[in-house]
């Protein structure tokens, strides 16, 4: 038996003004996730669990089959895990944000979605200047950075700047253990940065700046339970998202690196899921994760997210589907790891529909299709997210 977990980040949604009250699942044209629902098992399950932040961290945490209350410490080290950054025992790491702001509100949690080259530089110069022995910034990808702090404050509320924008950033500002260091930092970046010639070119150019860090999601190296010597299988990671890298790498699934896999709009869906088919000839366990659903969501735009949904559904979910045939009996499930709603444009911890489909049809129940209402209405109620793997792997 070969099984595969297929996550469509934020794909849930909620009835939206611009769908005529309805959500992007009863919208899109999906007809792959419709026939696993009507050939599978369907249902909700609850990713994060209450009172935590609905971050893609909690969820995927949950998905993979692991309690975030007793494992989860914080958004920074599996990103850090994910880069493959050293860290020592003392290290705390903070995920940091570029960010637009006009020095008095948070415009842009992205910064316009910066160029990796132009924010590498930026990073750079924040490094020198405000880094340290015992602080260093880490330039990633586009708007994502990392703050590592040997013994760095952790009891500091530090919010998520795309669960903010457009508010005043004094209201947000951390707050908690050592809050002054933290806010000193982050005006000391924004004199540094708002005048950067970088920045200058950019607003020059209509396009947001990238003047302000903003860290968050700090935490220490979470110790997780190995995957292979949990369920008795080798396993296979595909994603484009260093968190993600991050948690199959703790848990000890390989990382299958997939060109063009971007965690955009543009990325390859066709390449992973050709990957995920190859990686089952060796493999029994292979997890697909496609972000280009989520950054849609946080665009707020129905048209963007729909044809996101549209594009897993044909370009991802039907060419695994298509090469499924070749690798024998399977176990397939489907579940976004939380909800981003448009109206809100930013993750909610309501619980996500999920469907379980094993090959020739045999999951048994069925439901009318895949959306949030049909899976709450026809399938099994409210099952905790780290149960789900355990259902996939032993059902």
């Amino acid at each position: 038996m070969k099984y595969l977990l297929v996550v469509p980040d934020g794909l849930a949604d909620r009835p939206s003004p611009q769908l005529d009250g309805r959500t992007v699942l009863q919208v899109a044209e999906a007809p792959n996730m419709h026939r696993l629902a009507q050939h599978g098992r369907v249902g909700v399950a609850r990713t994060i669990p209450e009172g935590m932040s609905p971050g893609s961290d909690v969820a995927m945490m949950s998905i993979l089959g692991h309690d975030p209350r007793r494992y989860y410490t914080g958004r920074g080290p599996l990103e850090a895990a994910g880069r493959g950054v050293g860290l020592e025992e003392d290290d705390v790491v903070y995920r940091c944000n570029l960010i637009a702001t006009d020095g008095e509100r948070l415009l842009d949690y992205a910064a316009g979605h910066i160029g990796s080259e132009e924010a590498a530089a930026l990073m750079e110069l924040v490094n020198e200047k405000l880094g340290s022995s015992r602080r260093r910034f880490i330039p990633g990808v586009s708007y994502r950075h990392l703050l590592v702090w040997s013994n760095g404050p952790v009891e500091v509320r530090c919010t998520p700047p795309h669960d903010v924008v457009g508010e005043a950033l004094e209201e947000q500002m951390p707050e908690g253990e050592r809050e002054g260091e933290l806010r000193q930092m982050l005006w000391d970046s924004y004199e540094l940065l708002d005048r950067h010639p970088i920045n200058l070119r950019r607003k020059e150019a209509e396009q947001q700046p990238a003047n302000m860090i903003w860290p968050w999601g700090q935490g220490k190296t979470p110790v997780l339970p190995s995957f292979p010597m949990r369920w008795g299988v080798q396993g296979v990671a595909i994603t484009a998202v260093d968190l993600v890298r991050g948690l199959a790498r703790l848990i000890d699934l390989e990382v299958v690196e997939v060109p063009g896999a971007t965690g955009y709009l543009d990325t390859n869906y066709e390449g992973k899921a050709r990957a995920a088919v190859h990686a089952l000839a060796e493999r029994d366990f292979v997890m697909v994760h496609v972000e280009a659903t989520d950054e849609a969501g946080h665009s707020g735009k129905a048209e963007l997210k729909v044809k996101a949904a549209e594009e897993f559904d044909r370009r991802m979910l039907g060419v695994l589907l298509d090469g499924l045939g070749a690798v024998g009996e399977y176990r397939l499930l489907v579940l976004p790891d939380h909800a981003t709603p448009l109206e809100v444009r930013t993750h909610v911890g309501d619980p996500v529909p999920f469907v379980l489909y094993e090959s020739g049809g045999r999951s048994g129940g069925g439901a009318e299709g895949f959306t949030e209402d049909i899976c709450a209405s026809q399938g099994v109620p409210h099952v905790e997210g780290h149960e789900l793997m355990g259902v996939l792997m032993r059902s």
